[in-house]
């Protein structure tokens, strides 16, 4: 198996470009949702205009452009080819940081806070990025069998890092890069400075233990999410072929199963795009369509939905809670994580920090590690 690491870079060819536009075109919409919000799903005046925008006058060059000023690689890992951006700091006292997303993510979302990390202007808070796309997910190859769990992709990230020539890094995470991040906290406790987790999940314990106001308030939000909002994650980890023709097949279909949740999961007052800009929206839609991911991506539920250890992590750990995010109650993080030195509850926010609280998820992590390097 070759070990390489070559270089990258991005370039759909015009005619899928082509292609989605005339999809767009030939659209065949249901009728209107029956309510006058978002409780059916996606409302159709806003996905129309939304998959209009897409149709017209989104740009995919230009983020094709941002991605490609960034040194990009690729890379074999356990078999699989792995896609990475790898922004080293100008500052050669620079902490490795490792950033792994999420669904419906990708590291399109990290964009943002590539410059800020990398090139500070202390740069005693510098780091060396490493942001890899999940097998299935952007440029990275789709598994074409079973068993890429969490666990063994977290494996590979400790191979991809060992590769690059880090012996010591932090890592950070986001929705599966979450539980990836935790898992590596498991196994990589010796090279790890420490991990940054934005939605921590851990076991109940066995003994009894005391929940404040927030941790009851953030397990009846837990209830509510999987009683109205959990539905995709049940197709996901029981039929993510099924689910992958619609969505490979209809661009139409991939914006709303995606948008609903950028929607449900940010914080705002009703207006998604005050927060998270619809370029920035489409940048994941049109990155999951051109690459048809939509099967591939979902099977990471069906590997690992509900199956994971959870075991226990002793490295320096950070949890950022967000009030439109999942929280898990402290005493129940403080069981698994057993050098949590930092929990904070923000005031505002959602699941996607990097897109919609991007300087504030900056100073956290340049708070957390600093003490750390």
């Amino acid at each position: 198996m070759s070990t390489a690491v070559t270089p990258f870079r991005i370039g759909f060819p015009d005619t899928d470009l082509q292609d989605l536009e005339n999809r767009l075109a030939r659209t065949r919409w249901p009728e209107a949702e029956t309510v006058d919000d978002w409780s059916q799903g996606v409302p159709l005046a806003y996905l129309r205009d939304l998959a209009g925008y897409w149709q017209t006058s989104y740009d995919w060059r230009a983020t094709e452009r941002r991605l490609n000023a960034l040194p990009q690689f690729r890379t074999e890992i356990d078999g699989l080819g792995i896609h990475f951006l790898h922004v080293r700091s100008p500052h050669p006292g620079a902490m490795p940081l490792l950033m792994s997303h999420g669904w419906p993510g990708s590291v399109v979302e990290f964009l943002d806070v590539v410059r800020p990390l990398t090139d500070p202007e202390d740069p005693a808070d510098a780091f060396h990025l490493v942001c890899p796309s999940l097998p299935g997910f952007g440029f990275s190859d789709k598994p074409a069998r079973t068993g890429w769990t969490v666990e063994r992709t977290a494996a590979a990230w400790a191979t991809l890092m060992d590769r690059l020539g880090y012996p010591r890094y932090a890592a950070h995470g986001v929705d599966w890069g979450s539980f990836l991040t935790g898992v590596l906290g498991e196994s990589e406790s010796a090279r790890l400075a420490g991990i940054h987790l934005v939605m921590p999940f851990a076991k109940p314990p066995q003994e009894q233990v005391e929940l404040d106001e927030a941790d009851r308030a953030g397990l009846g939000r837990l209830k509510e999410f999987q009683r109205y909002e959990g539905g995709y994650s049940v197709i996901q980890a029981t039929r993510p072929q099924t689910l992958g023709y619609g969505l490979t097949d209809s661009p139409v279909g991939q914006l709303a199963w995606m948008i609903e949740k950028y929607w449900s999961w940010s914080d705002h007052d009703g207006d998604l795009e005050k927060v998270i800009p619809r370029d920035r929206l489409l940048d994941a839609v049109t990155l999951s369509w051109l690459a048809g991911t939509a099967a591939s991506s979902g099977r990471i539920y069906w590997e690992s939905h509900n199956k994971m250890a959870l075991g226990q992590v002793d490295v320096p750990t950070a949890c950022a809670l967000f009030p439109k995010d999942g929280r898990i109650p402290r005493p129940w993080c403080e069981g698994r994580f057993t050098d949590l030195r930092r929990w904070t509850d923000h005031e505002r926010g959602g699941h996607f920090p990097a897109l919609e609280q991007p300087t504030l998820l900056v100073d956290e992590l340049r708070s957390f590690f600093r003490p750390l390097r």
